[in-house]
């Protein structure tokens, strides 16, 4: 049934709140299960689907497949990380080798070694480096560095001192205690070299750019050539890194943080190597804990799961292992995936759905007030261009020189993230290829790709509650119609907006058009920030623009084409007593259905660029009259904002 009653709360006025009116059924009939910070009608879905991928791998693990085929790949993978016997029986055994490396560093040259020798077999401590889109020339993969480094996950957490940011810090140094002491460090020394950790990872978060600037695209944007590179950061041998990873030609590189370059190539200088050697043997374990046995998983977990997230239970390691296989040969077993369980024909539809959507969009931009003539027709040509990908790749990717063994998890982890590493990192130089994805088939979510200009629907969304193969149009349109939307309207938010119809990042807007924009902008800026959180926290409207804007952007344009396919074929006044539009704005709402904890509400609202739930229903829908009329909200509730306060985008 695609609206259940079920999941309402009709005791609330939908005026008043209409998450709530939508969802307090359903959050009522599915408290929180143990092991989630959050779980919602999303959350769901992806477990349901979860259970389908089980089926396949347990099935190759417990088969004997042939040396080399994919089977034998993923069977192994997964069979060696069910093996917890095993794995415990090792505890930190599988890091030994890189912990020596560390031990028998004796002077800065080492350590500069070292760092570089890591970075080639994709152990990464301090940075990143991979292949990307250049983009200003998204034909191109160039050469990128990335800030890295930090345990914590979010600079803020360092440097601020709020309540919350110093109890993380406290229990952060705790937390590094433990895992020394795992590692065979005693207590006492332990404690003090968690302080020397923390205070050296500080000195990196003050060097390093927050979430909000990495949102603009021009902040990271930084070409220079290998001898600037060299220059600004000299402590590091990138010619000898680059020669490693047979990029002996590499004339360019993206430093999407510059002064972080500097400042760590300051601290290799600067500090005492004795203090690097104790970052270094914490990061590397840190980093790879989840793959160790229980003692290092289980400490990992009260910090990052119970701690920060307020999660009760660590996730069943069928389901961790599962993960983990999924990262390592996505698209081995997306080809089994969409073998056993995606039909032809939701690809069909989903076509449909998208052509209407496009067009939908279409006149929306051309109605624009706030939008001139010649802005508009680079604004058309850009939609016109963007590719549509649904389901799965066009061509899967070949795994024949991954080799995957059936003795040892971490070594299987390792392999396969190297291999992983120099497929993307031999992209470098080349020009992009165009019919690859950023996720697998088995994937519940769905993205935009600026630099491409592509919107990406893999199969696994493309069920209920989010796609209905028999569903009405308004429960389609409100969900995975929205969702298009969604995507589509990324690609004019306050970060795509940058990127013209060939993916490159330049200015194709008049400034008096960009000042109207900005202007609409701030309208949702507003709004978001006035919504609390938890006691004095509010959400962040800054950091969540992007997807705010997409979220209004794509109930407007889905439901813009819903009226359109109404004139085609007309809706049913009533079904499950309510009307076409209800159903739309009820289906839009399950989707974001969730139980959430406390620590996980104030993990999100500074972490993710994604409002929470009961935001992305109640926030949007203030703005629609549509909303309003259909369900009688009257002017003064809460769920209808005055016309001045309400943004005008797409």
């Amino acid at each position: 049934m695609a609206i259940d009653r079920n999941n309402l709360d009709e005791s609330v006025n939908p005026g008043t709140d209409f998450y709530q009116f939508a969802n307090g059924g359903w959050i009522k009939n599915n408290p929180l299960p143990a092991e989630f910070g959050r779980y919602g009608s999303f959350d769901a879905l992806a477990e349901e689907n979860n259970g389908k991928v089980r089926l396949l791998v347990e099935e190759l693990a417990a088969s004997e497949s042939k040396k080399g085929s994919l089977y034998q790949k993923v069977g192994d993978f997964y069979k060696t990380g069910m093996g917890v016997i095993r794995r415990d029986e090792l505890g930190i055994q599988p890091l030994q080798i890189l912990l020596d490396q560390v031990d028998q560093i004796s002077n800065k040259e080492g350590l500069k070694n070292l760092l570089i020798i890591w970075q080639s077999i994709n152990i990464q401590t301090l940075f990143s480096f991979y292949g990307i889109p250049d983009k200003k020339n998204s034909e191109m993969v160039i050469a990128s560095l990335s800030q890295g480094g930090l345990g914590l996950t979010d600079v803020d957490y360092y440097l601020s001192e709020d309540d919350r940011s110093i109890s993380i810090r406290n229990e952060y140094i705790n937390y590094i205690s433990r895992i020394l002491e795992l590692s065979g460090i005693p207590d006492e020394s332990a404690q003090s070299k968690a302080k020397e950790i923390i205070k050296f990872e500080t000195r990196l978060a003050k060097a390093s750019m927050t979430r909000l600037e990495r949102r603009d695209p021009y902040k990271v944007y930084n070409k220079m050539s290998t001898e600037e590179l060299v220059e600004l950061c000299p402590e590091i041998n990138w010619r000898d890194l680059f020669n490693k990873l047979n990029l002996n030609d590499l004339q360019e590189i993206n430093v999407s943080q510059p002064f972080f370059f500097k400042e760590f190539g300051k601290m290799i200088s600067e500090m005492d190597i004795s203090i690097w050697k104790t970052w270094l043997h914490w990061t590397i374990i840190n980093n790879n804990s989840e793959f160790l046995s229980s003692d290092f998983i289980n400490a990992n977990f009260e910090f990052y799961g119970t701690f920060l997230s307020g999660k009760n239970k660590l996730l069943p390691l069928w389901k961790r292992v599962l993960a983990s296989s999924n990262s390592a040969l996505g698209e081995a077993i997306g080809e089994l995936y969409v073998a056993k369980y995606f039909p032809p024909q939701a690809k069909i539809k989903m076509l449909t759905l998208v052509n209407n959507l496009k067009l939908s969009l279409e006149g929306r931009i051309q109605n624009l007030e706030w939008m001139s003539d010649s802005t508009k027709v680079k604004a058309l040509e850009k939609l016109d261009s963007m590719i549509v990908k649904i389901g799965y790749p066009d061509k899967w990717r070949n795994y024949n020189l991954l080799e995957i063994g059936n003795s040892s998890f971490f070594e299987n982890v390792k392999s396969a993230s190297l291999f992983n590493y120099l497929f993307n990192i031999n992209k470098i130089g080349k020009p992009v290829d165009k019919g690859e994805w950023g996720m697998s088939p088995q994937t519940v979510n769905a993205y935009y790709n600026p630099s491409g200009n592509e919107i990406v629907f893999p199969a696994a969304i493309l069920q209920p509650p989010f796609f209905f193969q028999d569903g009405d149009d308004a429960v389609n349109y409100g969900a995975i119609g929205m969702v298009i939307g969604h995507e589509m309207t990324h690609g004019f938010d306050d970060q795509g907006r940058n990127y013209d119809k060939n993916g490159n990042l330049t200015n194709w807007w008049s400034d008096e058009d960009a000042d109207r924009f900005k202007i609409q902008t701030q309208l949702i800026i507003n709004q978001f920030n006035q919504f609390t959180i938890l006691n004095d926290v509010k959400a962040d409207g800054e950091l969540t623009l992007g997807e705010n804007i997409a979220d209004l952007g794509g109930l407007n344009v889905a439901f813009t084409a819903l009226r359109k396919a109404w004139e085609a074929n007309p809706p049913e006044n009533s079904l499950e007593g309510f009307t076409p539009t209800q159903r739309f704005f009820l289906s839009y709402a399950h989707v974001w259905a969730n139980n959430i904890t406390k620590e996980e509400m104030l993990r999100r609202t500074k972490e993710d660029v994604h409002s929470l739930g009961h935001l992305r229903v109640n926030g949007p829908l203030q703005q629609m009259n549509q909303f309003a009329e259909a369900f009688g909200v009257k002017q003064g509730e809460p769920m209808t904002i005055s016309e001045e306060r309400r943004a005008n985008i797409w």
